[in-house]
């Protein structure tokens, strides 16, 4: 912990934490909405479990760096292209981020609305075992930013786990707004499609500039919140979306 002792440390804990909640706002966005599937007495506690996984898949992560490292080594080759275990796990995150997105834009603007049968029913273990499997992917892309931004373990694990902290002092809120404003859950779904089709992209070695698509997502949302201020004095009814899981 000698890092402690120079500002070259604090400084890059500092912005090591920032880029962290950045990276961790995509999974926040996912946490809410698979959460608010649950019943009303059981939202919270997910998101709080969600957040806890996602800050025990990176500490994981973080201790086997070796393992990372190898992850790089090509696996199998296919259609000419060689894929290591990093793509193939970024290639499946982001097919399931665009499969379950487009399912839940389906589900709530032309799904069936207060309905429950075995096709549909969700449970608290289940919504777990689907935040599980996208906080890996989430975690592995944060993993491997903090691995190539600072040289200390030390300070990879303190930054991932003020920036959680910090996530989780502001879940509940992030995920009220959202469900209060529908267009805005819309949009957070547009934002995952967008998410799978890049993690998608890098697994087939293309790469893809972080900073254009956080501004496109950040000025979206600017755009969508100034709408809601706006509306919000002229609304007359408010657009409810389908609910299949009540």
């Amino acid at each position: 912990m000698e890092w402690l002792a120079t500002p070259e440390g604090w400084i890059s804990l500092l912005t090591l934490t920032l880029l962290e909640i950045v990276l961790g706002i995509d999974n926040i966005v996912f946490i809410s909405i698979l959460a608010a599937k649950l019943p009303q007495g059981q939202q919270a506690t997910a998101r709080q479990y969600g957040l806890g996984l996602a800050l025990i898949s990176r500490l994981c992560l973080l201790m086997g760096i070796a393992w990372i490292a190898s992850l790089t080594q090509p696996l199998i080759t296919l259609i000419g292209k060689s894929f290591s275990g990093r793509d193939l796990i970024l290639l499946l995150g982001g097919i399931f981020l665009i499969t379950k997105a487009t399912h839940e834009i389906y589900e709530k603007l032309e799904g069936n609305n207060g309905q429950e049968d075995k096709g549909n029913r969700v449970t608290f273990s289940g919504v777990l075992v689907q935040i599980a499997l996208l906080d890996l992917v989430f975690s592995l892309d944060s993993v491997i930013t903090a691995v190539g931004m600072v040289q200390e373990v030390s300070i990879m694990v303190t930054a991932v786990i003020i920036s959680m902290v910090i996530m989780l002092l502001f879940v509940n809120s992030v995920s009220r707004f959202i469900e209060a404003h529908p267009s805005l859950k819309i949009l957070a779904l547009s934002f995952l499609i967008m998410i799978g089709f890049v993690l998608t992209l890098e697994g087939f070695h293309v790469a893809v500039q972080k900073g254009y698509i956080y501004t496109a997502m950040a000025f979206s949302l600017v755009v969508e919140l100034i709408n809601i201020k706006l509306r919000k004095r002229h609304r007359t009814h408010k657009v409810k979306l389908n609910q299949p899981y009540h």
